[in-house]
């Protein structure tokens, strides 16, 4: 269903209710078949999604793309929803804010998409968000920054917070001992409040950033940033980007010789960080989702499971593993799915079945969601990870 006016809405509320009148002699629970869709809804369901796909965010958009296309070729397998087929139309927003906007109006307004999955990115994310508010269409952002979701009726996120992501870090830092901070964070809406929420969250334990620098999401050359954060001297260092980008400046700080320690962000979780970083990327700390360290795992971890069954499918129809951002794909379409199987494909009971989500298993976490929370992951959602010999590590030692 596309999203309609005022008029067609009330129109089709009455021939609904028109329906619904003439079946309930027919029917025992006065609803549509299976799944909770209502009678009248035939026809394929359309998914849409909008992803980073060429530019910046190319290392993110491109396992998201595939862990969509691997997950709806299961489903078209499995017969659709309620025998329904199911449409997955993707569009490029060429990592722009601009993009995603225009493709966004197209999957609304000419697609007549049920859903949409997407942006990999903040800065895209934000682009959409008035567009889903504005014409009521659920959408389920694959990007990280709080304020994607906060103060939203229409969209919901998978990727960990931003802000549990630091409240993670800053726990570390703390058991560190380690009381100031060298920020280097991304230009973009990723890196849009970091600062100011390191501080925030850290004044608790005495933690705070002492020096800020930006850099351009496609930069290339780090080296004024990583001296700048060289000289304030801070005890720990941190680097908030997505490669290849954030793989540069790995590169840059371990070529200057800094030796204060550095950690990284989410935004680092696939191959193509350690590709681009190298040696560089060696005793490195960031917290990622638990699918870079799946064998890692114990047994009686809930997300193993669908964790590796996941890895083993896209590993057999790609040739390779996905990164984290592939599961942020996964969380996405599931939830989507989920909600239009439960729901049918009125937005409003899309929207309110995703609301009320409550312990969703998936790739990046346990999510549950609320009113108030439309990302629904706290910050055990992350482990600590580190690099050695080229691979993503545990830390050893954690409560989780």
């Amino acid at each position: 269903m596309g999203r309609r006016t005022a008029t067609t809405r009330t129109a089709a509320l009455l021939a609904a209710m028109t329906l619904s009148l003439a079946a309930c002699a027919e029917s025992d629970d006065g609803g549509g078949g299976g799944g909770g869709g209502s009678a009248e809804e035939t026809g394929p369901i359309k998914i849409g999604a909008v992803l980073d796909i060429t530019g910046a965010g190319a290392s993110l958009g491109v396992p998201e793309r595939q862990a969509l296309e691997l997950l709806a070729g299961q489903l078209e397998e499995e017969g659709g929803i309620d025998g329904r087929e199911v449409e997955l139309i993707i569009e490029d927003n060429q990592s722009t804010e601009d993009g995603a906007a225009k493709a966004m109006n197209k999957l609304v307004n000419e697609d007549e998409v049920d859903i949409v999955l997407g942006a990999s990115r903040t800065g895209p994310s934000l682009a959409m968000r008035p567009i889903a508010e504005s014409t009521e269409t659920p959408m389920i952002s694959l990007a990280a920054n709080q304020a994607i979701v906060e103060g939203s009726e229409w969209v919901f996120k998978t990727a960990q917070n931003d802000r549990v992501v630091i409240e993670r870090m800053i726990d570390y830092m703390a058991e560190q001992g380690w009381s100031t901070i060298g920020l280097a964070r991304d230009a973009s809406g990723f890196g849009e409040g970091v600062a100011e929420m390191f501080d925030e969250i850290g004044a608790e334990q005495g933690i705070s950033v002492v020096a800020t620098e930006k850099f351009a999401p496609d930069a290339t050359d780090f080296t004024a940033q990583m001296v700048n954060l060289r000289n304030a001297g801070a005890d720990v260092n941190v680097i908030w980007g997505i490669p290849p980008a954030a793989g540069l400046a790995q590169r840059a700080y371990d070529q200057l010789g800094i030796e204060t320690p550095v950690m990284q962000s989410h935004g680092i979780g696939n191959q193509v960080f350690l590709d681009t970083a190298g040696d560089a990327a060696e005793g490195m700390v960031a917290p990622l989702g638990r699918l870079v360290v799946a064998e890692q795992l114990p047994d009686d971890d809930p997300q193993k499971e669908i964790i590796t069954t996941f890895i083993d499918d896209y590993t057999a129809e790609f040739g390779a593993g996905p990164s984290t951002f592939s599961g942020h794909a996964y969380d996405a379409w599931q939830l989507a799915v989920d909600a239009l199987r439960e729901e049918g494909t009125d937005p409003q009971a899309i929207r309110d079945h995703l609301e009320s989500v409550t312990d969703f298993t998936g790739i990046s976490g346990v999510f549950t969601m609320t009113p108030e929370d439309h990302a629904g992951l706290s910050k055990e959602a992350l482990a600590l990870v580190t690099v050695e010999n080229g691979q993503w590590q545990l830390v050893p030692d954690q409560g989780d």
